[in-house]
């Protein structure tokens, strides 16, 4: 029998060849926010090696939106000539684009992980930050508490890069809603402590992500999915679980939602995370089951065995891979070779296919 893991899949008017996604994963090489040739090979070499669709980084919908000075960008038209290479070289490829809208809170105005993760001031080029309420992440570091006027520029700056997201050609747009970014502040009681209607009952908490997501469906072309990365749980006593997590993401299948992308983790820095493999796989079935939304897992999921058993339990419909597509660009052709499913090859690679060794 065919593997699990390589039967195509329709969402909206597309269909996924298989069921390997590329996670977003922040490359930090970004200059104000352009694209440059390392995210044209970087995610154009993943499209090569077989995946059916990779989600672009977090993309921040304003300067003040970014984690670092060097994360990509898409407040501007000039953002999208860069993105729109890069989209057409993945479609060449038989593959889907994705792009990841995003806004990074009180996270936002640190350094890359490699010039250490360390806040950034205004003395060093950094930004003022923004989140539900005056919380910073660490308790040494100041955040601004978003009034009115700043949740409106919020709301129409998802909407305004969604628009340039159809334009630069992604086929999915995923909303970041997890890893203690913006909307994942507003969710979680640890990091909203507002009193107005942003704030304090499950319904408020939601709300931001709701009318941005109503904003951004206002842009996206109705035949292509939408998808939410969330945290499942906030990993720390009274913040967000996995309860809600199912109730907001019924709410969000009713409102047109078509993917869950479920994470967990990141709001804090004293969550406490039993890292193991499969460790989030639970969370995505629990939403597909109780739900009957598409879900995508993620997290420590590193073998192809180990993949496909998870879609032949019906645990989730796609897989997330972060690091271990990192680790191999080719992931796909390399899960195909394992787990014996033909899959084409591109053409330019055809000689290097694994049963064809004798030839050479």
């Amino acid at each position: 029998m065919p593997s699990p893991l390589f039967a195509p899949i329709s969402i909206k008017n597309l269909t996924f060849k298989n069921r390997i996604v590329i996670s977003p994963m922040c490359q930090y090489s970004a200059e104000d926010g352009f694209a440059n040739n390392w995210h044209l090979v970087h995610l154009g070499s993943r499209a090569i090696g077989g995946a059916a669709a990779i989600i672009q980084k977090a993309t921040s919908v304003s300067p003040e939106a970014r984690i670092s000075p060097e994360d990509l960008g898409i407040w501007k038209d000039a953002h999208i000539e860069k993105l729109s290479q890069i989209t057409q070289f993945i479609k060449s490829q038989n593959a889907i684009s994705g792009i990841q809208l995003a806004h990074a809170g009180r996270k936002a105005s640190v350094t890359s992980p490699w010039k250490g993760n360390q806040k950034l001031t205004s003395e060093t080029g950094g930004w003022e930050t923004f989140a539900p309420s005056a919380i910073g992440y660490h308790d040494n570091e100041a955040t601004t508490s978003l009034n009115y006027a700043g949740i409106t520029k919020v709301i129409s700056d998802f909407k305004a890069a969604a628009k340039r997201a159809v334009l630069a050609g992604y086929e999915i747009l995923e909303l970041h809603a997890a890893h203690g970014y913006l909307l994942h502040q507003f969710l979680s009681p640890l990091s909203n402590q507002r009193t107005d209607e942003y704030g304090g009952s499950f319904e408020n908490r939601i709300r931001l992500t709701l009318e941005i997501l109503e904003a951004v469906q206002s842009e996206w072309p109705s035949d292509l999915p939408i998808s939410v990365r969330i945290s499942a749980t906030d990993w720390a006593e009274g913040g967000w679980n996995i309860e809600e997590s199912v109730q907001l993401s019924k709410i969000l299948k009713e409102k047109g939602v078509d993917i869950i992308d479920v994470s967990s983790g990141g709001l804090v820095s004293y969550q406490q995370i039993p890292t193991a493999p499969n460790y989030q796989v639970s969370f995505a079935e629990r939403i597909k089951a109780e739900t009957g939304i598409i879900t995508g897992a993620v997290g420590l999921i590193t073998e192809s065995h180990q993949a496909e058993a998870i879609i032949t339990q019906q645990q989730a419909d796609l897989i997330f891979f972060a690091r271990e597509s990192l680790r191999d660009p080719n992931l796909a052709l390399t899960f195909a070779h394992e787990l014996n499913a033909e899959i084409p090859w591109p053409n330019q690679y055809e000689r290097a296919k694994p049963h064809d060794h004798a030839k050479n």
